[in-house]
């Protein structure tokens, strides 16, 4: 490129199809199956979703990453480059994203639609209200919370007892004010005050039972098995008690359906559901996956975060609950990130440091070997920025080829598909010539402590783990329940394989403490909150919505 151009400048340059010829040329949609918001954006009806069925499905290819950094991976880019990628090498394929929370997006990290020339389109809708999913969410959410404290007003059966209420509210924005709160304040016509709290939308339960539900039948039973609180014999009371499971459904029936946009090389992609990976479990909706593959012979999906947080639950949760397998993994990886896992100075990640490098790659190297465990063969995609120096990418692929795995570059941020073309080339080699065994780290029978222990140990490389008073009391009582068979979503900070954000690197010899446990029923599994992990984030000293405005022209400015 001979002029330096912003993501916000390509993408709003973009020369954008209408998406009924998107769906229809690339992925024969008739009109008729779509519900269209607009020109470049649309759903894809769930009778059209029910009468594919039976087709063959395509190739799963898994994209997650090494340790985040505050210099930036790409995931969300590579994810796209790699799909224009397989595109440009003439294998029909799509892919199938997160949505964006807004809490982030005005927080500390910006948009997530992607980078340069690998990005999905109209990214500035994507990146706000969307269709309008999260907060069809966040709706259903409220509802549900509005109706445990009526239940409790009017005095209603089965009794509730106040003090045992475990479900809190919900809200799409980073706002640690409303952690924990004190509701129902005013008087007695307003209720009995209790403690409460917010967490953020995409912690949200019904987030995630949107996100691994099979069809609507599935979502309204899973809404229904969500538990509430207790009544003062401890018996649990569940949403489907309350009598709000039938009006949730109702209300989350459209957000249900995959929303269908393109890349900026017009390749088809679905975004749909946003469970976050650090306090969720990181992962698209299933039907999204699902009917990606019945519609395309590869589909990439992503996991967010690294490897041990992303990766780890895609397996262990949404694999394990519905029978997906990834033909290939693609860690992603930058020079950069390499460098700040290592020791190089964060204001000098520009010149060369070939000791930093060597420094941060055990942190990729374990990745790589944790993948190994769950079976999958592994691909590196070096995500590269113009500052690297090309004995820094030797360096970087003479480590991974002694692992005999592939690092390749990738350069889809500056040539979109044509950069990926090598990277998409090695990941269809990669699948065609090496089976995917995909075995799960625990067993359904494991209880949670050995699950947790299993993944804090294995993929983590703690050398304990420990549990709070609070955290032992609710695991008994989730055994008491039956649900010990659940598996477990790990909530801890994304920066480190320790709880410890400011551990880089590859570290050993620390403490995995769990300090509370959740039990998501209806989700279908057990959340254990490890360390300093906030379910409901704040926001940063300078946050992103300090940029966010409207020019004299009418355009949005500083959201990219």
């Amino acid at each position: 490129m001979s002029e330096f151009k912003t993501d916000l400048e390509i993408a709003r340059n973009a020369n954008k199809q209408p998406i009924s010829k998107i769906a229809s040329e690339r992925l024969s949609i008739d009109e008729k199956d779509l519900v269209p918001y607009g020109h470049f954006k649309a759903k894809i009806s769930s009778s059209f979703i029910n009468r594919i069925d039976e087709k063959k499905d395509g190739k799963l290819i898994l994209v997650t990453a090494m340790t985040p950094t505050t210099a930036g991976e790409g995931k969300t880019t590579t994810s796209v480059g790699l799909t224009d990628g397989l595109n440009y090498i003439g294998k029909k394929a799509m892919v199938a994203l997160r949505e964006p929370s807004l809490g982030p997006c005005f927080g500390m990290k910006g948009g997530a639609a992607g980078g340069g020339y690998a990005q999905v389109v109209p990214m500035e809708d994507i990146n706000l209200h969307f269709t309008g999913d999260f907060h069809a969410i966040t709706s259903a959410h409220m509802l549900l919370s509005a109706m445990v404290d009526n239940h409790i007003y009017w005095n209603l059966e089965p009794r509730l007892d106040s003090r045992r209420v475990s479900w809190r509210r919900v809200v799409d924005m980073n706002d640690r004010a409303l952690r924990s709160i004190t509701n129902s304040l005013g008087g007695i016509s307003n209720g009995f005050s209790r403690e409460d709290g917010f967490d953020i939308t995409v912690a949200s339960e019904v987030m995630a039972i949107l996100c691994l539900s099979k069809n609507f039948d599935d979502l309204t039973s899973r809404l229904g098995k969500i538990i509430v609180g207790y009544t003062r014999d401890l018996e649990p009371i569940f949403c489907k008690d309350i009598k709000a499971d039938g009006a949730m459904s109702v209300l989350l029936k459209d957000a249900l359906q995959p929303n269908l946009v393109q890349t900026l090389e017009n390749n088809p992609a679905f975004i749909h559901g946003g469970p976050f990976a650090n306090i969720a479990h990181g992962c698209n909706t299933v039907i999204a996956t699902k009917t990606a593959l019945k519609l395309s012979d590869y589909v990439v999906t992503e996991a967010g975060f690294g490897a041990d947080l992303g990766a780890e639950k895609f397996l262990n949760i949404k694999c394990r609950k519905t029978g997906l397998s990834p033909s290939c993994a693609v860690v992603v990886a930058t020079v950069r990130a390499l460098k700040l896992h290592g020791s190089a100075d964060p204001k000098n990640l520009g010149e060369e440091n070939l000791k930093a490098v060597e420094e941060g790659l055990p942190n990729l190297l374990r990745h790589i070997e944790n993948l190994s465990k769950f079976g999958i063969p592994t691909v590196v995609a070096l995500n590269r920025f113009p500052t690297d120096t090309e004995k820094e990418i030797s360096k970087v692929q003479d480590v991974c080829q002694k692992m005999s795995v592939n690092a390749i570059l990738a350069e889809h941020w500056k040539d979109g598909g044509k950069g990926a073309s090598k990277l998409a080339e090695t990941v269809i080699e990669t699948i065609e010539n090496k089976n995917c065994n995909l075995k799960f780290l625990y067993e359904d029978k494991d209880t949670p402590e050995e699950k947790i222990n299993k993944i804090a140990k294995e993929i983590y490389r703690a050398d304990n783990v420990s549990f709070s008073a609070n955290a032992s009391k609710k695991l008994k009582e989730i055994s008491n329940l039956g649900y010990d068979h659940f598996p477990v979503c790990m909530a801890k900070t994304q920066y480190s394989f320790s709880t410890d954000p400011s551990k880089k690197c590859a570290p050993t010899n620390h403490n995995i403490e769990i300090r509370e446990i959740r039990l998501s029923a209806g989700a279908e599994f057990i959340v254990a909150i490890a360390g300093e992990i906030m379910t409901m984030p704040g926001l940063p000293k300078k946050p992103a919505a300090y940029e966010v405005r409207i020019d004299p022209k009418g355009n949005i400015q500083g959201l990219f």
